[in-house]
């Protein structure tokens, strides 16, 4: 997250920014073409941050991606062609929003298709979320581009097999990556030429585990580094580590992993 809003800061802000988070700021600027339709950033989505932030915290917050990383996504969404994505972790709507305005840009159009299923399906173990991001999405005219699946996201996942996506956007609880990971692809519900992004692949406390091959033995000591860790947790920042190591050497798939905000990781076929 930057430190000011990542297209819409004062001059005073960005005379006081760094030269690092100026740059972030010129390039989010930068990748806003004034030409699209639906336009590179959902008009209602500073609201739907704003009101995140509002009704939950700033520390629950982050959890919603930024405008930058909705353009990033939705321009992946755009190079491949995508018609169908499935996101697990849909939180108050943002990245749903964000998809279903790819898709519209795609040719894509709303509603549910012959099996009852909209062009996003997202799925998120909590009701109070779901409801905020049926809300959101709703105010952002996108309503029937989504649906909200609420529940256990091992349990709803199975129930989409024989369904084929795209793109599928990795964003619910960091433990259960792998097993969301492996799930879509031996199940076929990731397309062969589709893509997996993973978000938050590199939080602080994944990446003191640097250089350690996977899987972790118990003993296994971390840095010792001065950062605040973005979530203190040991569990959190193992899972994670796993993760990134299996996907790595897994002969299935290429990996780019992109340094931005905690970690954005790109997945496709190496066979597609």
């Amino acid at each position: 997250m930057f430190l000011f809003n990542e297209t819409r800061a004062s001059d005073a802000e960005l005379q006081a920014a760094p030269a690092e988070l100026l740059r972030s700021f010129y390039a989010a600027k930068a990748s806003i073409n004034p030409n699209l339709d639906p336009p590179s950033i959902p008009p209602t989505i500073n609201s739907v941050l704003a009101n995140t932030v509002a009704e939950q915290g700033k520390n629950m917050a982050i959890m919603a991606i930024s405008e930058y990383q909705g353009m990033l996504q939705n321009f992946l969404v755009g190079l491949i062609g995508a018609k169908r994505v499935l996101e697990i972790g849909s939180f108050t709507g943002s990245s749903a929003i964000f998809f279903a305005n790819a898709l519209k840009r795609n040719g894509v159009a709303g509603g549910p298709d012959a099996n009852g299923f909209k062009p996003v399906i997202g799925l998120d173990i909590s009701e109070e979320f779901a409801a905020i991001a049926r809300r959101n999405l709703a105010n952002a005219g996108v309503e029937d581009y989504a649906d909200i699946i609420v529940g256990d996201a091992r349990a709803n996942l199975a129930s989409l097999e024989g369904q084929t996506f795209d793109v599928v956007f990795l964003d619910a609880d960091k433990p259960s990556y792998k097993y969301y990971y492996d799930t879509v692809i031996e199940k076929g519900i990731v397309a062969k030429n589709g893509l997996i992004i993973a978000d938050n692949t590199a939080f602080d406390c994944a990446t003191v585990y640097i250089g350690h091959p996977s899987p972790l033995a118990s003993d296994t000591k971390p840095l010792d580094v001065a950062f605040a860790k973005d979530i203190d947790n040991d569990t959190v920042g193992r899972a994670l580590h796993d993760f990134n190591e299996y996907i790595r050497n897994d002969p299935r798939t290429e990996v780019l992993m992109l340094p931005l905000y905690t970690g954005i990781t790109l997945i496709r076929f190496l066979d597609a």
